[in-house]
């Protein structure tokens, strides 16, 4: 098993994490870390703050020559905007109510947290909150996915919706949904991509933000991780992971949310048995590769629904909780649409549980324990 900590605020000097239980060995790789947090960058309708920072990682402990030592990883990424915000933010600045906050946005966790940690500014609560931690979160899931590689497991994200306008997939065409890494909504449908932007545009020009649905694929997972034990259920383990990324308000694993209004048998995957790979395998993969809780060999498949960012140019209607009186919710500077960084962010989120799922079956303290375990397992299978 794994665990993380991180900690760090938007406007503070930098984010960070420890990570433990990542087996000895593993080799770490910079580049891929980087890309990934360079993609949670970037995307049509993303916000002035990426202009500032150039997030990269940097490893202080648990890596030596390269490869996990099997002590804990400490991960840093500096923020480089601390240096104008540095006379509030610092943990022992002079107290000062210059930029506080006040006018709760609806939708945002300025107002509950205020109530919640009794602080006289909700800046406190929104510098947690914002979706700049997710950059932490995404190295971690890094990491992850650099183990799981090892497992032969592979994770692919792309967006399929913005706002009204959707994208028409093809989850057989790998390629293309690969591919889509290279265009500026990662999305593998290029006829839906000018109506996304557009629809992008229009929100621009309303002072107002736009959500949709980012999808992850994972190819490779093995059937029989997770339990039909209410809380080691693989889908639910996966569902709280993703309803915890920022403005992630619903999940569907597979088909789930259409499944609901169809017939069992135009839900349900059915059976065969492929006798040159001795396998067990489904014609479809409605269910998104989880059956009872557990993987079943096809790939896994789910979407995260994003609702619009809270934060408006125009403002929306709130109480100062100072005066008590009506005002516009404050803005502070942010992205128009960031459904392609959430993304990148669902994709590290899944990659810690199902790597966990992966070393709550198979262990090993190193990464050849766990990898011939893992190629025990599949050999044991084909005698099923």
């Amino acid at each position: 098993m794994i665990s993380y900590l991180d900690a760090g605020e938007s406007h503070g000097k930098c984010l960070c994490a420890i990570i433990d239980g990542i087996p000895s060995g593993l080799n770490i790789s910079e580049a891929f870390i980087n890309n990934l947090l360079a993609l949670r960058q970037s995307g049509y309708g993303r916000g002035g703050r990426q202009r500032i920072e150039k997030d990269k990682i940097e490893i202080l402990s648990g890596v030596r020559f390269g490869q996990t030592t099997g002590n804990p990883l400490t991960l840093k990424i500096s923020n480089n905007d601390y240096k104008n915000w540095e006379d509030i933010m610092a943990p022992f600045a002079t107290y000062t109510n210059q930029k506080q906050v006040t006018k709760p946005r609806p939708g945002h966790v300025d107002l509950v947290g205020y109530l919640k940690y009794d602080r006289n500014d909700m800046r406190d609560c929104l510098e947690r909150s914002s979706a700049r931690q997710t950059a932490i979160r995404v190295a971690v899931g890094a990491i992850c996915e650099l183990c799981l590689k090892e497992a032969g497991v592979e994770f692919y994200n792309f967006v399929s919706a913005i706002g009204d306008a959707k994208a028409n997939i093809d989850y057989n065409d790998l390629e293309a949904i690969r591919n889509s890494l290279n265009n500026e909504l990662f999305c593998p449908d290029l006829s839906a991509l000018g109506l996304m932007k557009k629809n992008i545009d229009e929100a621009l020009k309303n002072n107002d933000s736009l959500g949709g649905v980012a999808e992850i694929l994972v190819t490779g997972v093995v059937a029989g991780i997770g339990s039909y034990r209410w809380d080691k259920k693989l889908d639910a383990r996966l569902a709280l992971a993703v309803m915890s990324v920022q403005a992630i308000k619903a999940i569907s694993i597979g088909e789930g949310i259409e499944n609901a209004f169809k017939y069992s048998s135009e839900v349900q995957d059915e059976i065969y048995y492929d006798s040159d790979l001795k396998e067990y395998k489904r014609y479809t993969n409605r269910l998104g590769g989880i059956e009872g809780g557990i993987s079943n060999g096809e790939n896994i498949t789910l979407k995260a629904f994003m609702k619009p960012i809270p934060t408006t140019r125009k403002g929306l209607r709130s109480v100062d909780v100072e005066t008590k009186q009506e005002c516009l919710s404050l803005y502070e500077r942010s992205d128009v649409c960031a459904v392609s960084a959430a993304s990148i962010v669902v994709r590290a989120a899944c990659a810690y549980e199902i790597l966990n799922a992966y070393l709550e079956k198979f262990g090993g303290d190193t990464i050849r324990e766990f990898k011939n375990r893992i190629r025990n397992y599949k050999e044991y299978l084909k005698d099923k």
